[in-house]
């Protein structure tokens, strides 16, 4: 009935869908016909991105597997929440540069409190940009 409070277990509208998952949409307009040059598209960003996020780790005086970690969840995240099919997504030299600055202030290159300084630092980070942009 009109006016009654919605049920929360209620399906989100379409517009809501859209907006807080925007693949939604360009996924339902996707052509198969592409699927063999996406494949392709993602074995090589994925050949290139593995060494990069590697460096970039020890750039920022962290372990290596560090690295991959870091470059896997920013692009399933993407993924999930992005409005851009086209947006390069992964670690740069600079932030790895800032990171080793700012976290060797406060810990010591190679110990667990260096790892969990950049780790909090990455979150926090990720948080404040969630939240501005």
């Amino acid at each position: 009935m009109a006016g009654e409070p919605r049920d929360p277990a209620v399906k989100l509208d379409t517009h809501t869908r859209h907006s807080l998952f925007p693949a939604v949409e360009w996924l339902a307009g996707y052509q198969r016909r592409n699927l063999v040059n996406d494949t392709v598209a993602a074995v090589i960003v994925t050949m290139l991105l593995i060494p990069q996020s590697l460096a970039y780790a020890l750039l920022a005086g962290l372990p290596a597997e560090m690295g991959l970690y870091a470059c896997i969840l920013p692009l399933l995240a993407y993924a999930a929440f992005g409005s851009s099919r086209t947006l390069s997504v992964g670690p740069v030299a600079v932030a790895s540069l800032m990171t080793a600055s700012a976290v060797g202030a406060v810990a010591a290159e190679g110990t667990v409190d260096y790892a969990t300084a950049a780790t909090t630092l990455a979150l926090l980070g990720g948080t404040y940009s969630s939240w501005v942009f």
